[in-house]
């Protein structure tokens, strides 16, 4: 194990990245600056720090703010049951790019 992962913040990360392989869903595992990120999908990013993990899970158009959700770090697995959720959520309403044909190719 490296230095690194014996912070609370990594070894929380690396739990909930787990607990979302589990569930078939990947993820990276980003370190440094007192926090760590878990990386799942464009707009997914669970920020791992002072015993929670928090991600963005939404958008209040009246109030112009970001809604957050949040899970105590001690339950990785609840927490990947719902960050997969809200993973499903994104999945549906972001289509991927379709390929580009056509294109030059690369000098």
């Amino acid at each position: 194990m490296s230095p690194s992962s014996s912070r609370p913040e990594t070894h929380a990360a690396e739990a909930l990245a787990d607990a979302l392989a589990a569930r078939g869903v990947s993820a990276d595992v980003h370190d440094g600056y007192g926090l760590a990120l878990v990386s799942v999908w464009a707009g997914l990013v669970v920020w791992c720090h002072g015993g929670r993990y928090w991600w963005r899970s939404g958008w209040d158009a009246r109030r112009y703010r970001v809604i957050y959700a949040w899970h105590p770090a001690t339950e990785p697995a609840r927490a990947a049951h719902r960050v997969a959720r809200r993973y499903a959520q994104l999945r549906e309403s972001h289509t991927l790019a379709a390929p580009v044909t056509g294109a030059p190719p690369c000098p």
